[in-house]
């Protein structure tokens, strides 16, 4: 067992954070560590800096995502302007370089490429000798991930280990293993009882709509188009915080669209799913997977999102509706086909790996003997 192992992500959208949260559960669970500690890095930094990290990144989402797609090809190449974005790095982050240092951690997982440079250029320069593993939380691999010092790390798929060692990293320090994610989601549950614990219809398809992300006018085409499908659906919006969005849906027609609130159960409402309808971050990639749902991928952030998306088209368990006015149209042409349902469903648990946060765990146990 360790003395401490700290757990660094970044509050960037909800994934980094989300798959922390996930590994630090496991950790705990498995006696890995006396202690076990997750920290924000924006936490320790200036709020220009957060600013910059945090809600920039979310607005360029919001009204400008062409323009990330563009900023993340431009900076998808390995080791490019790594001494500048270092200097800019370390003048907001020293909070953090006197946290890591206090708290003496025989490991550090980073579930964001911030902290990881930060500790690979600490450990190169010889001011941190602690061991680092880095837990890559998309399927993809951006340049911004890569650091020449570190112990391990973690990656979705096989493509990815072939891409790093083709850099010329050892395989030895490469592995595959999945994006963490809550253990819950591998718990296999009934479809049946979690719809009459919701109060759905045993017998009626069910659409999972993963609202956040979206603007209003386009949450208002898609539900429209929804609307428009004359299979027999009931349809959950999740609305997440936004209590706005669930009060005017449910002054709307509730009888196929079911607005739902904030929610820590949505393990238990994807398992009450067929279809999972939404923009594929890492995270929620994974979580669907596992819980075997055909996605309908509606919108992916340009950069990591479409690469996701890639990924699960190839893998044959996801459709794309480019144009939000005919997503009912072919929702319902999938449902329709049974044969192919059941085949999608298949190639989604088989593309799962819902135990990611156990196997780094493993890896880690077997190394501190």
């Amino acid at each position: 067992m360790f003395d401490r192992i700290l757990i660094l992500s970044a509050s960037v959208g909800n994934g980094h954070t989300t798959a922390a949260q996930a590994l630090k559960s496991t950790f705990e669970h498995e006696g890995l560590a006396a202690e076990v500690r997750h920290e924000d890095v924006l936490k320790f930094t200036n709020p220009l800096f957060r600013r910059l990290y945090g809600k920039a990144y979310i607005d360029l989402v919001n009204s400008m995502p062409e323009v990330l797609g563009w900023m993340y090809d431009q900076l998808d190449e390995p080791w490019k302007n790594e001494k500048r974005r270092l200097f800019f790095d370390k003048l907001n982050t020293q909070p953090l370089i006197k946290m890591i240092r206090d708290f003496k951690p025989d490991w550090v997982v980073c579930t964001h490429f911030l902290p990881s440079e930060l500790i690979s250029d600490l450990k190169g320069k010889g001011k941190l000798t602690c061991p680092q593993a880095v837990v890559v939380t998309d399927f993809d691999m951006h340049a911004l991930w890569l650091c020449r010092n570190l112990e391990q790390y973690f990656v979705a798929i096989d493509e990815t280990r072939f891409y790093i060692e083709s850099l010329g990293f050892p395989p030895d320090k490469v592995s595959v293993t999945g994006i963490p994610i809550d253990a819950k989601f591998s718990v296999e549950r009934s479809k049946a009882e979690m719809r009459a614990k919701f109060g759905l219809d045993p017998d009626t398809p069910t659409i999972i709509l993963s609202l956040g992300g979206f603007g209003v006018g386009k949450i208002d085409t898609l539900i429209d188009s929804l609307r428009s499908i004359k299979t027999p659906v009931q349809i959950l919006a999740m609305c997440g915080r936004n209590e706005e969005l669930k009060r005017k849906l449910e002054s709307e027609d509730t009888s196929k669209v079911i607005p739902v609130g904030y929610t820590n159960q949505m393990d238990e409402y994807m398992s009450a799913s067929d279809i999972i309808v939404g923009k594929p971050g890492g995270l929620t990639t994974c979580e669907a997977l596992a819980k075997g749902l055909v996605f309908v991928i509606v919108n992916p952030i340009p950069g990591q999102e479409e690469r996701n998306s890639d990924h699960l088209l190839e893998n044959g368990c996801a459709i794309r509706s480019n144009n939000p006015a005919t997503l009912g149209f072919k929702i319902e042409m999938l449902l329709n086909d049974p044969q192919r349902m059941k085949t999608m469903r298949a190639n989604a648990l088989k593309f799962a790996r819902p135990n990611a946060a156990q196997e780094i765990a493993d890896w880690l146990k077997a190394r501190s003997a």
